[in-house]
């Protein structure tokens, strides 16, 4: 299979609204009822623009694994989650690491994750390539339960920064 042969989705979703601390420390805070709220919507808004997930990288972290969880509940096509404590507070180089032993099987693949790494692979990967309203959007800021969803045609193992366009930005907040 040639590098471009394979059309592929990326779904980078920043974890939705947090408590500001939690006694167990930054890794154990969890979501806000609003959080919760908008991370459902994230849910409903995937389902509604028929992404489907084929397999998700998540953050150990309590919140991106609470946020994953308000996209499943609310009817998102769940896919394999695996948790990975690398995720955590990465780099943009270090996510990008992680992606590249995604499943090559998963064509839709989510990253659920923590700034700045989630909003700087962003930018690194599309390099400004694709739909000028998303990246207009993309510079007004990446706030929480912020979706990327980018294009990229080749091999997760291959992935490298300017390989991909970014297809639309999405903010997930429910209405109330």
């Amino acid at each position: 299979m040639t590098r471009a042969a394979r059309d592929r989705t990326l779904v980078l979703l920043r974890h939705a609204k947090t408590e500001e601390s939690n006694p167990g420390g930054d890794h154990d805070r969890e979501l806000t009822t609003r959080g919760r709220r908008d991370a459902a919507e994230a849910g409903r808004w995937l389902c509604r623009t028929g992404i489907g997930i084929d397999e998700v990288l998540c953050s150990t972290a309590e919140r991106a694994k609470q946020t994953c969880e308000a996209v499943w509940e609310a009817g998102c096509s769940e896919g394999e989650v695996h948790h990975d404590r690398r995720i955590y507070n990465a780099s943009a180089e270090g996510i990008v690491d992680v992606i590249r032993e995604a499943d090559d099987d998963a064509d839709v693949l989510m990253v659920v994750g923590h700034a700045p790494g989630i909003p700087a692979l962003t930018e690194l990967l599309a390099d400004g390539e694709g739909s000028d309203e998303g990246h207009r959007l993309l510079a007004e800021g990446f706030p929480t339960c912020g979706l990327a969803v980018l294009h990229y045609a080749g091999r997760w193992g291959e992935l490298a920064f300017g390989d991909a366009r970014l297809e639309r930005f999405h903010v997930a907040r429910a209405d109330g």
